[in-house]
């Protein structure tokens, strides 16, 4: 262990991770273009991941947009138009990451700003930032300040190139001239792969001068993908100069037409001040990180909890009913599909925080809730059985030949759990009637009509465990836990609604099998003989589930199953319910082992960007940031809740050498817990 940890620091430190420990911002000064890993600025919608070369972003997301393109004979996430594809030439060389010096990069957690600044030769110093504007969410910012040393011209291009697999686009450059402005127009607009949906992207220039006086902005068609606009700027020597880009993305999955809208949320965005764009876009996340985790003695943890939280936010925004998968805005990883993840990691720190937010994770499985209980007839079943993966239609997603998408069945009971949290935060009984009994209701039935009865026994056989190395076992741990819980929670509804109590249910949930190996320990699956094992599964049923309470139980399971994790294949929620569950059972220094090494080994340069494994390159692993939440938020900070929603402070341990964590604006009385030596 200290070997190995020894060598991540030594990782750690060589790229730039340990130099100053800022608890919101992380400054990369080094940018090697062959060791980075970009970092995201997302607003929920659009997500702009970070390139290492000046001035530009690497790749677009835009929420929603799927269609069968690459893996597999599913919807997959889809690579969008670049709206932040930018080239600065200084006089008419372009500036480029091996041209420029003191170039140094930087995402600040607090207002989600990524920015960066270099010298180009003795010709100028630039500096640059761009937003995924949070209050407009499909709209991008970048601004460019250039501070010449020396006379000089200066050419700025904004490019639009219709991603890999699209069909030919449209391209088009128009300015819209109303009396008291000239706004230029860069739109394309370009089909999915197989036509399914519409795409369009807009840029527009925002300039310093007033109309008459502003740059003449010229356009070119470069090929039959791609075209620009450009303008031409000439500068006095410490004549400083800052201009905008703005750029918006629309897809049909969100409005019939795509392409009038995006001209219009760049020309809606273009006549406002970009300075008051941003103080709204800061005021937007000053509300979110009223929902926050400090930390006194660990600086580091300090930065990562934030890096992790300003993720999950990021990610996420009210009012959306698209859901959140693996990666979330940051790629294409997992092709953007939904599973368990988002209900079982993602979703308790952002229903504790912002409860307004996480009620789009559960509507939008609601909103397919049809197409769940479509799936549960055709294999047989009743009720509602939710795919294992899951995109647009809410039917299953899964390529095939993965088992998991046909018998990876605990993720129906999953959704209830999300239900039920969510009501239980927010005692919204409207909520509940019009779409949380019908979630949990129909789950229930699922699984009554899943079970099979053997005397007084009920079993659940035939099953991808939640560890998922365990395929087509019977009865296994964390299926059946959270298949008698969902059954309890369906009848807890029931009685806050005034539903008649279903007996049935009670039954099924008192008598699910769950059994022991020889030395006590739960066991994983009846023919589960001490294999390897993927990820967490008998744990979970400690913490999150609370089926197996008694502390003893808890350390036996905890001692038995870590040694079966192998380390570098683990995903990072797996140790971080191990450090929830230490900090629980009062041991801190375990604890704290656990919590360091659920994440730290998995940290991508420059910028701390979590990945899922030890192995793993697939940015950014939200669940995994998930999981690592809930450990300091209800192990090392206390926070627990009763079966009817009360919140408390449980007695946990801290790490040994924090002082104290802090956790503020929990729930709509936005609480404040604290724990402290």
């Amino acid at each position: 262990m200290k070997k190995r940890l020894a060598v991540t620091i030594l990782y750690t430190c060589f790229f730039g991770f340990c130099a100053a420990q800022d608890p919101w911002i992380i400054r990369s000064e080094k940018i090697n273009p062959n060791v980075y890993t970009g970092v995201t600025v997302s607003n929920g919608m659009i997500g702009m991941i970070s390139s290492p070369e000046p001035l530009k972003a690497g790749n677009a997301i835009l929420a929603g947009v799927y269609d069968q393109y690459g893996r597999g004979r599913t919807s997959n996430f889809l690579s969008n138009f670049n709206v932040l594809d930018f080239n600065l030439y200084i006089d008419w060389k372009q500036v480029n990451q091996k041209n420029v010096s003191n170039y140094t990069q930087e995402i600040n957690f607090k207002t989600a700003v990524f920015s960066g600044t270099f010298d180009y030769g003795d010709q100028a110093s630039v500096e640059y930032q761009y937003v995924a504007l949070r209050h407009l969410p499909n709209n991008v910012m970048l601004t460019v300040t250039i501070h010449p040393k020396k006379d000089l011209t200066f050419v700025a291009e904004s490019n639009l190139k219709t991603p890999q697999g699209f069909l030919p686009s449209q391209q088009n450059y128009n300015e819209v001239s109303p009396p008291h402005a000239t706004i230029p127009l860069l739109t394309s607009v370009a089909k999915s792969p197989t036509g399914a949906l519409t795409m369009a992207a807009s840029t527009t220039f925002v300039f310093p001068e007033e109309q008459y006086s502003q740059p003449k902005v010229s356009h070119e068609i470069r090929d039959s993908d791609a075209h620009l606009m450009k303008f031409v700027r000439k500068l006095k020597a410490s004549e400083t100069y800052t201009f905008s880009l703005i750029g918006s993305m629309v897809s049909s999955s969100q409005v019939h037409d795509p392409y009038n809208t995006a001209e219009r949320l760049s020309i809606y965005a273009n006549l406002q001040n970009p300075e008051q764009l941003y103080k709204k876009h800061e005021a937007e996340w000053q509300n979110l990180w009223k929902g926050d985790i400090e930390i006194e003695g660990d600086p580091q943890a300090q930065q990562d909890v934030h890096n992790m939280l300003y993720h999950l936010y990021s990610f996420s925004r009210e009012g959306s009913d698209y859901s959140l998968s693996p990666v979330g805005l940051s790629g294409t990883g997992y092709n953007g599909h939904i599973f368990w993840d988002t209900e079982m990691f993602m979703f308790k720190p952002l229903v504790f925080f912002h409860p307004e937010t996480a009620k789009g994770l559960i509507n939008y499985r609601f909103n397919r809730i049809k197409a769940a209980e479509t799936n549960a007839r055709m294999h047989g079943y009743k009720g509602a059985m939710f795919p294992w993966e899951s995109a647009v239609s809410g039917e299953e997603e899964t390529p095939v030949w993965a088992l998991s998408g046909t018998y990876e069945h605990h993720i129906t009971g999953d959704v209830a759990f999300a239900a039920w949290y969510y009501y239980l935060m927010t005692k919204d009984t409207h909520w509940l009637r019009d779409k949380g009994w019908p979630i949990l209701s129909k789950t229930a039935e699922f699984w009554q009509s899943r079970v099979e009865k053997e005397g007084k026994e009920y079993h659940i056989k035939n099953v991808v465990a939640a560890d998922e190395w365990a395929e087509n076992v019977d009865n296994n741990a964390y299926t059946n836990a959270i298949a008698k819980q969902n059954l309890k929670w369906a009848n807890a509804a029931a009685g806050v609604l005034n539903i008649p109590f279903n007996k049935k249910w009670d039954e099924i949930a008192e008598n699910l099998i769950f059994t022991k190996l020889e030395n006590g320990v739960t066991k994983e699956h009846d023919t589960y003989k001490g294999a390897d094992i993927k990820q967490a599964d008998v744990n979970l049923l400690a913490y999150p589930l609370n089926v197996i309470q008694d502390k003893d139980q808890i350390r036996k399971d905890l001692q038995y199953y870590q040694e079966r994790i192998p380390n570098r294949k683990a995903p990072a929620m797996t140790k971080a319910i191990f450090a929830l569950l230490y900090s629980r059972l009062g041991e801190g220094r375990q604890a704290y082992k656990w919590f360091k090494e659920s994440y730290e080994p998995n940290l991508l340069p420059p910028f701390r960007v979590l990945a899922e494994t030890e192995e793993g390159d697939n940015p950014y692993f939200i669940t995994g940031a998930g999981g690592v939440l809930q450990a300091v938020m209800m192990g090392f900070a206390g926070i627990d809740m009763d079966e009817k929603g009360s919140l408390k402070a449980a007695k946990t341990a801290l790490p040994p050498h924090w002082k104290k964590v802090t956790v503020k604006g929990i729930g709509p009385g936005n609480l404040t817990f604290s724990n402290s030596r």
